[in-house]
């Protein structure tokens, strides 16, 4: 694995630049001590400025691309990121920690994506209507919404921009993007790719710094659109600076999603798509199954079918083969959740499981499976990391009400044989996407993504054309009347 420290420049204006604010590294998380992944000056306020007044010049060019052509921009950036796929992977993991197996799906996820939103270029654009003039069409026209400022999360350094930036350009949008400051170097790659693919000068700008410029950003009177991924305060912030000047705003802000099991559930199928789910990628997933609640009498069968499983995990270095646990992004990471676990012994949760870590540098953190009562603050309050919390319910009308008990509403799963439970669990789950007899985590691109509550807000959906279609263009409605023939 390349051990070089890498120099990140920012882009703007399809000038590749040193930032003009502070200089910043990035570190591997499973050697912190080691030799930083990247380097870079932060990007400062004035650059901001000129990236929005790049992207603005960029617009009209870019519109008249077409549907089609650009189309073609995202095709070829599919082509070369698979080209490029295994050296992504490879600073993925590098950079964020996750295992290579993580990072390679990501990587094959976020090409496809690519490749699906090219293909939406060729979907029908717009519908006709008919008219009470015999010499007149009525048709919906989709129109670019104008610059969109785009922030990103650490933990899918890739597939999240991808599913956000991918659309924006295909319908005629250009774009200012200010990833997460915990993995510059992944965001500089997926840049470097959209250039090469052929992004105009000024239609992608990349802005690499702490929180403040992205509230700039959002903050920005030439941003007409914001896509975010991130924490409900950050979001709540971005709300509160976003619609009251009338722009388009779309956010996912995370989750405490339930997964429900019924005694009728075949248990070890169960346990292992919920042990995947809350620990997979160290748990640092926005759907990550965070409380299960075993119902009825398969309370004592679950508990023996997650203990070994969560017994036997391999946390280790995520390039390091057998390792399905990484480190989490960062100390502060590490920190927080070991504090969170602690809290919740203290308020009387029981360790059920946990799984070693290794004796070296690094941000580890033991995957925890708690036993607990809906009253911890660890069932509350979202916890970013491989712990979850077993809990009981007598029925399913308590478990329904235990899982509905949060202010999120992202995901949610159920496990039973009994279609009549499942369909009543799909109804009456507060989750913008319930799995039945599989993991809270996943989703197909062509469907759409999002959640409910403080996990979401009342905007189009991710992912599916149609959502994005809607989300990043503002649609006009034509008449188009024959001019009279002149008979002078």
């Amino acid at each position: 694995m390349n051990t070089t420290t890498i120099h990140l420049r920012q882009l703007i204006g399809g000038t590749w630049a040193d930032g003009a604010g502070v200089p910043q590294r990035s570190e591997d998380p499973a050697d912190p001590a080691g030799v930083s992944v990247a380097e870079y000056s932060t990007a400062t306020e004035e650059q901001l400025e000129q990236a929005m007044a790049a992207a603005g010049a960029a617009a009209q060019d870019w519109d008249r691309r077409g549907l089609l052509g650009r189309g073609q921009v995202l095709r070829r950036a599919a082509q070369l990121m698979e080209d490029r796929a295994e050296d992504l992977a490879v600073l993925m993991t590098r950079e964020q920690g996750k295992s290579l197996a993580d990072s390679r799906g990501e990587v094959g996820a976020s090409i496809e994506t690519l490749h699906y939103h090219a293909a939406a270029a060729r979907r029908p654009d717009g519908a006709t209507y008919p008219s009470g003039h015999p010499d007149e069409v009525v048709r919906t026209v989709r129109r670019p919404v104008g610059t969109v400022a785009v922030v990103t999360p650490w933990n899918f350094p890739l597939q999240i921009p991808v599913w956000k930036i991918a659309p924006a350009l295909l319908w005629g949008n250009p774009v200012v993007w200010k990833p997460a400051s915990d993995t510059p170097a992944m965001a500089v790659a997926l840049a470097e790719i959209l250039v090469e693919a052929g992004v105009p000068d000024g239609v992608l700008n990349l802005l690499l710094g702490p929180g403040h410029l992205g509230a700039a950003l959002v903050g920005h009177p030439g941003t007409a659109a914001v896509t975010f991924t991130g924490s409900v305060p950050v979001g709540h912030s971005i709300r509160d600076a976003v619609i009251p000047r009338g722009a388009k705003l779309q956010m996912e802000l995370g989750g405490h999603n339930a997964a429900v099991v019924l005694p009728d559930a075949h248990l070890p199928s169960a346990a292992d798509a919920i042990v995947a789910a809350a620990m997979g990628s160290t748990g640092q997933k926005c759907t990550a199954t965070r409380r299960i609640i075993a119902v009825g009498d398969c309370y004592d069968e679950l508990v023996g079918e997650l203990v070994g499983r969560v017994e036997a995990l391999v946390v280790g270095r995520g390039a390091d083969a057998g390792t399905a646990l990484g480190p989490v992004v960062s100390a502060k990471a590490r920190d927080q959740i070991t504090a969170a676990v602690q809290q919740a012994t203290d308020e009387g949760a029981e360790v059920l499981a946990t799984a070693p870590v290794p004796d070296t540098p690094g941000h580890w953190v033991s995957p925890t499976l708690l036993a607990g009562t809906p009253e911890l603050t660890i069932c509350r309050e979202e916890v970013f990391g491989p712990v979850t919390t077993l809990l009981r319910a007598a029925d399913l009308d308590a478990a329904i009400e235990l899982a509905n008990g949060t202010d999120f509403g992202l995901t949610a799963s159920v496990f039973t044989r009994d279609e009549r439970v499942a369909r009543r669990c799909v109804d009456e789950l507060v989750a913008g996407l319930v799995k039945v007899n599989a993991p809270s985590t996943g989703s197909e691109l062509h469907a759409p993504f999002g959640g409910l509550r403080d996990s979401s807000f009342p905007a189009p959906r991710e992912q599916a054309s149609d959502s994005a279609a809607e989300f990043f263009t503002v649609s006009k409605t034509a008449y188009l009347r024959l001019a009279p023939e002149d008979n002078s």
